[in-house]
């Protein structure tokens, strides 16, 4: 789900990988892996820069967050 949501949010805010990658302060690399799938355990420090470059929690980022009804 994490990389599903990455890559849609990167998408509608027209950001490319690299730029993402220089915003988040991570290396190239490691975004790509997170992206593409291979990386199933980023670290709380990468996913909280993530989350901050887009304004939003690291639940939401990983598809956690829940709807209370």
């Amino acid at each position: 789900m994490l990389s599903v949501n990455l890559k849609k949010l990167r998408k509608q805010r027209k950001i490319s990988q690299d730029k993402l990658a220089r915003l988040a302060d991570l290396p190239y690399n490691t975004l790509v892996k997170i992206e593409s799938g291979k990386s199933n355990n980023p670290t709380f420090e990468t996913l909280s820069k993530l989350a901050d470059v887009f304004n939003i929690s690291i639940d939401k980022l990983t598809g956690r967050e829940r709807n209370n009804k």
